[in-house]
This record gives structure tokens, C-alpha cells and sequence, in this order.
């Protein structure tokens, strides 16, 4: 049986499909990854000042950095792939649970879209608990809050926590789905690794979906060697053709 024609059946059968997205399909739209060639800015590792210790060190330059990454971003636009994931809730029960910081998923009508590092479009209070989204430039970096103290990117940087709501939810998202469907990620940062395994405990069916061969690829019960702007616009054609 040829590859989608597995798929085909499998989507014929579900209910409910929940995506886990990593930087691969917003690559795709032309923003960088970290861990890719194109990662570095200014000759700095990224890996380095995505942390709470860069942060103190030199906030500045780590705002700097998150300003250029902002525009760069806002200047982006969705993929296929990204389209496709939201067309699909014409059809299904869709949840996104994305590791990805940009937005992308909600520019292109996905409704029901769980963040798990955060947004880099909205900023929050070092010490109290201001949040707001980002609506204008900035006078001067690093940002002051109201309190006096300093503004950060609300997102979670190397060596934090998942927001425990947002984790509670995605946990709880993946433990009943009938497909889980791994688009552009390696998931090779915890927690989010372990979302499949909470799927698989449901009884769900795994599909992934990269270029390349990941560390997971043997984890799943389909491996799909293609691009999500490649791979998922077939899969919505596939659920259109079922209804």
C-alpha cells in the first residue's frame, strides 16, 4: 500500500488531529532556525542569548536581537503548510501545539493554537505580572515596564519552564487525539518530545512530517520525507475527498 493511501485511511477514520510544529515549517517562509546554517546574527550563537543569563548579562544586545528577529518575522507570510493545517478545521477537530514563536499558525486562520514557547510578539514585566502584545517600536531598549523594571520577550528561553496552563493543555490535547501529526520538528527539546507519547498511550496514530530523517522517525508509525508545505495541502486534499 502506497504511502498515502495509509494516510488516506487514516484520516478517513479520526476525529480529531493535533499538530506539533517546530521551526522546519516556518523555514519555509523564510525565517531561520536556530540550529540551521542560517542561524547565527551578528556573529552570535542564538543558542546563547536565548537565555535568562544573556538576558541580565547584556539586554540590549538581546533585545536587538529580538527586534530584528520581530520584523523579520512580521514580514513573513504563511506557507502551504501552514494553510493547510487550517483549512483542515473545516473537516476535523484541529489543535496546533507549536514550539514556534511567530505567529504564523494564527496569520493563516488556525483557530485553536497552543503556544508552547510563548510569542515574540508580546512582552512581559521581569518582576510584576504586566503582559501585553507588542503594538509599536520601541523609544529605547531594554523597554521599561510601568513598575520601572524591565520589559522581556514573552517567550521561554533555554533552561525555563512551559507555562503550566499552556503544557497542562497541550498534554491534555494530545491524550485524545486520533492523529498526531509532527510537521518540521526534530523534538529534540523537552517536554515537547514526550507530546507523542501521550498520544500513543490514547492509542493515536503518529505521522511525520520532515525532510529528513529525525531521531523519532522509528517512534512513528508513518514517516513522510517531504516538506509540510509539500506534505500537508496532499493530506487536506485527502479529507476533502472523504467528506
Amino acid at each position: 500500500m502506497k504511502m498515502f493511501d495509509i494516510v488516506s485511511q487514516k484520516l478517513n477514520d479520526s476525529r480529531k488531529i493535533v499538530f506539533v510544529t517546530g521551526a522546519g515549517i516556518s523555514q519555509e517562509s523564510g525565517i531561520p532556525t536556530f540550529r540551521g546554517k542560517d542561524g547565527h546574527w551578528r556573529k552570535h550563537d542564538p543558542m546563547r542569548l536565548a537565555s535568562i543569563d544573556a538576558f541580565y548579562d547584556d539586554p540590549k544586545l538581546v533585545w536587538e536581537w529580538y527586534e530584528d528577529r520581530r520584523k523579520n518575522i512580521l514580514a513573513a507570510k504563511p506557507n502551504e503548510g501552514h494553510f493547510a493545517i487550517s483549512k483542515m478545521e473545516k473537516f476535523r477537530d484541529v489543535v496546533v501545539l507549536t514550539q514556534n514563536i511567530d505567529g504564523l499558525h494564527q496569520r493563516s486562520g488556525s483557530t485553536n493554537v497552543l503556544e508552547l514557547h510563548g510569542s515574540i510578539i508580546r512582552i512581559k514585566c521581569t518582576v510584576c505580572n504586566f503582559t501585553a502584545n507588542i503594538t509599536k517600536n520601541f523609544e529605547s531598549l531594554p523597554p521599561k515596564c510601568g513598575c520601572g523594571n524591565m520589559l522581556r520577550p514573552d517567550v521561554v528561553w533555554f533552561g525555563e519552564a512551559l507555562p503550566q496552563d499552556i503544557w497542562k493543555n497541550a498534554i491534555k490535547e494530545a491524550s485524545i487525539c486520533d492523529i498526531m501529526i509532527i510537521a518540521g520538528t526534530s523534538l529534540a527539546v523537552s517536554p515537547a518530545n514526550t507530546l507523542p507519547l501521550y498520544a500513543k498511550q490514547n492509542g493515536a496514530t503518529l505521522i511525520e512530517v520532515n525532510p529528513e530523517k529525525t531521531v523519532m522517525s522509528n517512534e512513528m508509525d508513518l514517516s513522510i520525507q517531504a516538506t509540510s508545505a509539500n506534505a500537508l495541502p496532499k493530506m487536506l486534499s485527502i479529507l476533502k475527498k472523504i467528506i
